[in-house]
């Protein structure tokens, strides 16, 4: 529908009003009705005085002497982010002076003059903080911290179960304030991912808690209430909408030892926006078989009925749209083996064999430990569900723009299989998307923004981009989106995998761009077409004096893939070019690149 701007005052400077213009302008009426509520329920959430209380003054936000609530958040997704939003908006509508700010955007140097502090803090792949925590992370575990007598703190961990260094980086930071001198206002809060009802619980605990500190106001003055106030906006995984497969489409070769599927999915209608960068989460469901075989080897009744959360359901629609059954985690080990005493499982327990079960966990799904330790006592079907996690969405980088498919999104899926015991085993997701769903069939979905993934505003911005596998996936959605608005700054895309003739995903959508000045280098490593491995770090190292000199004109770098290889590997890689080139030691070139990041020119997008 046509939108005019005519009649709009000066609330907003000319650019930012264009940029809400060009957002809005394809919105349907119930869109810009939906958008109006949203955005009038942060508008709420923001003002530090409620409407009924509109000619009272909220002197805590005056007072010169008000104490002021730091809240830091570290997150490679947006949940941290999430967390700290919503903890944040109730600390604001109760009168209190909030500062929300990402660790990465922190001065440390403000640390030591902190009062309140609240830190949300995941920890990525193997114990690992997330990009943007990483500089504060190391500060805070340095010498260089400072004594922190008078801060009170509390930490609200994020992790996941199934990885063997859980919640890992918020331990860290939670011991280490306590050395520092610092009082805990609550213990450590740690969170799987299925975090939302914990991190609720400890966002109202840390309201009540941080209450009787905003006490010191003039006599007579009206204090505004501290409350928790519910979401203005449940998380979008909450809320997701119903889309349409158009299309899957396998775009690896009949040689290759990979399954990667294109899926086209329309969105017209559905209420979903997005920008290159984002991620589309899917909400899962598992394989009937698969289901099918647990509910055997449990020797349960399909029918019988189980409660999860307030709903009551059969155990088979349970496992398919809401149980997780196709990764282990420590944690569901351990709840296994005291509900069902499995007459071997304690051998693998024992802490020397930490390695042993780390193992398992990674290879095997809830189908084998059943058939590999079988319940010593019989499991009822409450109990069996009553150990396994949620079933979460998951995440897939979009790789599409949305200037070029308005009505459309694209992923990019690697199906994973493998074998466990000699039979054969998927992903959950993967297998959903690229080998369940067909053109025609619906699927829930919901956009995961990623402000920490965009391209530079400057269109004129020199980009590169690295991308392993199907982390190609975003720089097709870059290429397309430079494209599409013409951006005059030059593109140089390194691309990874296995073979050239049937792993070369997008190759002649590439070779498009190249062909039209769109890209201006593109350079590939296939790692299984020569005796000795080729990877994309190779070829940054191979092209470093051209790389350094981007990197000194200003350019931004883009790194999407594998976190547990690929990612460090290519940061090593632009280490050692960044030394070389640039004349710095290891030091120095550890700086520049830490520099880049701080600066949004070094954004990784990795899993």
């Amino acid at each position: 529908m046509a939108i005019s701007t005519k009649t709009v005052t000066g609330m907003l400077p000319h650019t930012s009003l264009n940029e809400l213009h060009a957002s809005i302008s394809s919105f349907s009426n119930e869109q810009l009705q939906w958008a109006s509520g949203y955005l009038a329920g942060l508008a709420t959430a923001q003002t530090r005085v409620p409407a009924a209380a509109e000619n009272q003054v909220a002197v805590h936000s005056a007072a010169q002497n008000a104490v002021t609530i730091t809240v830091l958040y570290g997150s490679q997704t947006g949940n941290g982010r999430n967390v700290a939003t919503r903890i944040a908006a109730s600390l604001k509508q109760g009168g209190a002076v909030v500062q929300m700010i990402s660790m990465l955007d922190y001065r440390v140097q403000k640390l030591k003059n902190e009062q309140i502090l609240l830190l949300v803090i995941s920890t990525h792949g193997e114990g690992e903080p997330p990009d943007d925590a990483e500089d504060f992370v190391e500060f805070l575990l340095g010498k260089r911290a400072p004594r922190l007598p008078d801060l009170q703190f509390s930490v609200l961990a994020l992790g996941d179960s199934s990885y063997e260094y859980f919640c890992e980086t918020g331990r860290q930071v939670d011991e280490r304030l306590a050395e520092l001198g610092a009082t805990r206002l609550s213990a450590r809060v740690e969170c799987d991912v299925d975090f939302s009802k914990d991190a609720e619980s400890w966002s109202q605990n840390m309201v009540s808690a941080v209450r009787d500190k905003l006490t010191d106001v003039a006599p007579g003055a009206v204090i505004t209430p501290l409350h928790p106030v519910p979401a203005v906006q449940a998380a979008a995984k909450e809320h997701p909408v119903t889309a349409e497969i158009i299309g899957v489409q396998k775009i690896t070769g009949r040689n290759s030892d990979k399954d990667v599927r294109h899926i086209e999915i329309a969105t017209s209608g559905g209420g979903l926006s997005y920008q290159a960068g984002d991620a589309l989460g899917v909400i899962v469901k598992n394989s009937s078989e698969l289901v099918d075989s647990i509910i055997a080897e449990l020797g349960c009744d399909p029918d019988d009925q189980v409660q999860i959360a307030d709903q009551v359901m059969s155990i088979h629609d349970a496992l398919i749209e809401k149980l997780e059954i196709t990764q282990l985690s420590r944690k569901f080990v351990e709840s296994y083996a005291q509900t069902a005493c499995p007459p071997r499982l304690a051998g693998l327990l024992d802490p020397v064999r930490r390695k042993d079960l780390s193992a398992f966990i990674e290879k095997h799904q809830v189908i084998d430990l059943l058939k590999q330790y079988p319940p010593g006592n019989a499991l009822s079907a409450q109990e069996f569900v009553d150990v396994l996690r949620p079933l979460e969405p998951r995440l897939y980088s979009i790789a599409s723009s949305p200037s070029v498919f308005a009505d459309e999104v694209h992923l990019t899926v690697a199906v994973v299989q493998y074998k466990a015991n000699g039979e054969a085993r998927y992903g959950a997701a993967s297998a959903y998307l690229g080998r369940q769903l067909q053109a025609g069939d619906k699927v829930e979905v919901y956009v995961e923004p990623n402000p920490r993934f965009r391209l530079p505003a400057d269109a004129q911005t020199p980009v590169i981009m690295i991308g392993a596998g199907t982390g190609v996936a975003p720089f097709r959605a870059f290429l397309d989106e430079r494209d599409a608005v013409d951006a005059g700054g030059p593109n140089w895309l390194f691309v990874g995998d296995r073979t050239f003739a049937d792993d070369f995903l997008y190759q002649l959508e590439w070779q498009r761009h190249l062909k039209s000045g769109r890209l201006t280098r593109l350079d590939v490593a296939f790692s299984r077409d020569q005796a000795d491995k080729i990877y994309v770090q190779h070829r940054l190292k191979e092209h470093g004096e051209e790389v350094y000199r981007w990197l000194q004109n200003g350019a931004c770098i883009y790194v999407c893939g594998d976190a547990k290889r690929m990612a460090p590997d290519v940061h090593q890689a632009l280490l050692d070019v960044i030394g070389e080139q640039g004349g710095k030691d290891r030091q120095a070139a550890a700086e520049y690149l830490k520099s880049l990041r701080r600066n949004g020119r070094y954004l990784r997008d990795v899993y």
